[in-house]
């Protein structure tokens, strides 16, 4: 992957349209209206009031129907922005209404249902995009880099910990949240999959998961706050995955992957250390360290450890729809196709039946 925005640029003007308008539209929009050749031409919410204040903002037209705004022939692309478990329900609807998809994580709550909007996507012959920003981010695209290019070696541990605060006036906030038929899970679907996806991204693929999850902090919700798993990879290397929105009052994100000849910590989308060993006739050394002057390396924190989780920055989800864009141009799939998508899911699928459960899952080949 790269970074640069100039390589995203389009000489075809792409139109784009948002299906939800809630607190994550805002970033869809400001994106879009940013790229050249890319026009934000209508939006759609069940509540008026919401739909009509962002298309204002963006003097674009609202719906409070996403399906008849679907018929228009003006629309390349599609957002889908609602609460997950309605994901793939309305994405199988845009790919046959003949529109290219970018769908929030996670692409959906249920295996099948994401697997049905892909399927659905292929034969429609349109592109499928499922935001994970942070695989677009500066520090995982160097780390990236380095293993494939074996800088690393063999990988032996990899860790993460979403550390987060959501207050309770937070899930009290809509129906939806906090329950398993809209919202899917809680700290790990909601808050703890972009990192679940970068551990899986850099690591390689899951082979099994053991794990425990509690609600503990917060009341009148279904979902846990709390979740801790132990992971094994189908290379050998080993992991753990924690994710909570109960630390008060919301703590960093933190990555850290350990191979046999290399080390990177990335902390709230940031390169904060990284090692390299090397050994010669005099024995093994490393270079590196813990990286300095990171407001030099172009990155965005957006972390959203706080307990306001709308501060987010989002130049990642730009260089995304800006992929997206490109794929569409040129006939390729998106970096972060719909199978990729799966990735993240299939994993936190794994953890929720191991906790049910209190056995070890192995996930599907």
């Amino acid at each position: 992957m790269t970074q640069s925005n100039t390589q995203y640029t389009q000489n075809k003007e792409l139109r784009f349209a948002l299906i939800g308008c809630g607190s994550i539209s805002a970033t869809h929009a400001e994106q879009i209206h940013a790229i050249p050749n890319a026009r934000l031409v209508a939006v759609a919410d069940i509540e008026e009031d919401r739909a009509k204040t962002l298309a204002s903002k963006y003097n674009t037209d609202f719906y409070t129907d996403y399906q008849e705004m679907l018929q228009r022939d003006d629309i390349d692309i599609v957002n889908i922005l609602t609460p997950s478990g309605m994901h793939a329900d309305m994405g199988i609807h845009a790919a046959k209404a003949g529109k290219h998809i970018i769908t929030e994580k996670p692409m959906d709550i249920c295996m099948d249902k994401a697997k049905a909007m892909i399927k659905a996507c292929r034969d429609a012959g349109v592109k499928l995009s499922v935001i994970s920003q942070h695989r677009f981010d500066t520090a995982t695209v160097q780390v990236k880099k380095e293993m494939d290019e074996g800088n690393f070696g063999s990988m032996i541990l990899g860790e993460c910990a979403v550390n987060w605060y959501r207050t309770q006036e937070y899930y009290d906030s809509g129906e939806w949240r906090g329950t398993w038929a809209l919202d899917g899970g809680g700290a790990l679907m909601n808050q703890s999959i972009h990192t679940i996806d970068l551990l899986q991204y850099l690591m390689g693929p899951v082979e099994s998961v053991f794990a425990r999850t509690a609600t503990l902090a917060h009341e009148r919700m279904e979902v846990e706050d709390v979740a801790v798993a132990t992971v094994t990879f189908k290379n050998g290397a080993l992991g753990t995955i924690v994710g909570t929105t109960s630390a008060f009052p919301g703590l960093s994100c933190r990555l850290e992957v350990f191979g046999t000849k290399g080390s990177a910590v990335i902390e709230n989308d940031r390169l904060t250390h990284h090692f390299q060993k090397t050994q010669d006739s005099k024995g093994e050394w490393y270079s590196g360290g813990k990286v300095e002057n990171l407001a030099k390396t172009g990155q965005t924190d957006s972390g959203t450890g706080a307990s306001d989780p709308t501060a987010i920055f989002g130049g990642a989800h730009r260089i995304q729809i800006e992929d997206m864009m490109q794929a569409v141009t040129w006939d390729r799939e998106p970096l972060v196709n719909g199978e990729e998508g799966l990735k993240p899911l299939e994993i936190i699928l794994a953890i929720y039946e191991s906790a049910r459960t209190g056995k070890s899952v192995t996930l599907s080949e």
